[in-house]
């Protein structure tokens, strides 16, 4: 496991650009003429979380990791709009603020559904794509929202959000619970990755207590998405190699047995044994191998 400490030779510069009224964040590691390579990290999570990838990628690349809106050192949406067409617009911005060059993609969950949309959009903007366990759930998961009338999602989704004008982020004493707590979500995890995710994910309050930096209205999923067959429209586009990676044991369904990846024109996958929806922590080495080969591919 690769360890980050603060005499590492190779820091983050920090930078923000403009999406929709909104300061986004993100960093960037390496030579400002390098070909990009974005990392994009997933929901609930922060651009810190791809401090590994891109201080071992750096060297090679000017390596650009954003905080998505409502997440890291990005600011919260005032209404929550926190759609897959608001994601998508960030990243065209961001995309636009980098130059307008081709970028090479490496995103985790939320972040790789959102990119990968992207590059079926822009297929000429894209090179290579590198997606960690991010497409939309498949058919059969996906057909469970439907049971429920419309009517009744829509009502739910109000309520949610009245209930959530009036509920507090949750408090934590210090960072040793929240420690714990990042804990439970993936024993797969060393506690150096453990203690460098918490530290980076969480913003101190006035009452000497911590919260998380996201917003938590992230948890309350938009009523509506893109229709399936749009998506799927979309996946076709993609021109450029994707390389799918997953997990052996992640909630995530395996879109080469379920048969998603099939609509992508060239495209592979690799499993990963003893690995969460996080494989990029717990299998750190081999993935940095296995990103490394594909890229050069290129």
């Amino acid at each position: 496991m690769v360890k980050l400490s603060s005499s590492d030779s190779i820091r983050p510069r920090s930078n923000y650009f403009i999406s929709q009224t909104l300061r986004l964040h993100y960093l960037e590691w390496g030579d400002p003429n390098a070909p990009v390579l974005v990392l994009q990290h997933g929901g609930f999570d922060h651009a810190r979380s791809m401090d590994w990838l891109a201080r071992e990628l750096a060297g090679e690349w000017r390596v650009i990791a954003p905080d998505l809106r409502g997440h890291g050192n990005s600011a919260w949406s005032p209404d929550a709009d926190y759609t897959m067409a608001a994601f998508l617009m960030d990243f065209a911005n961001l995309a636009d603020a980098l130059g307008g060059e081709k970028l090479t993609i490496c995103a985790h969950s939320l972040g790789a559904m959102v990119t990968t949309r992207f590059a079926g959009i822009f297929p000429d903007r894209v090179a290579r794509f590198v997606n960690i366990e991010g497409l939309a759930l498949s058919s059969g998961r996906n057909s469970q929202r439907m049971i429920q009338p419309f009517a009744a999602r829509v009502a739910n989704w109000i309520r949610l959000h009245q209930e959530a004008a009036h509920r507090h982020h949750k408090r934590y004493a210090s960072e040793e619970d929240a420690f714990a707590r990042m804990r439970e979500k993936n024993p797969y995890l060393s506690d150096d990755q453990v203690r460098h995710l918490t530290h980076h994910a969480l913003r101190s309050n006035d009452d000497g207590t911590y919260s998380w930096k996201f917003d938590p209205r992230l948890n309350i999923w938009p009523v509506l998405d893109f229709p399936e067959e749009d998506v799927i429209a979309m996946w076709q586009a993609v021109t450029c190699p994707m390389l799918f990676l997953h997990g052996s044991n992640t909630f995530m369904p395996n879109p080469g047995k379920d048969g998603r990846i099939n609509h992508f024109r060239d495209a592979r996958l690799i499993e990963y044994d003893n690995a969460s929806h996080w494989l990029h922590h717990d299998r750190f080495p081999t993935v940095l191998e296995d990103i490394r080969a594909f890229l050069a591919e290129g």
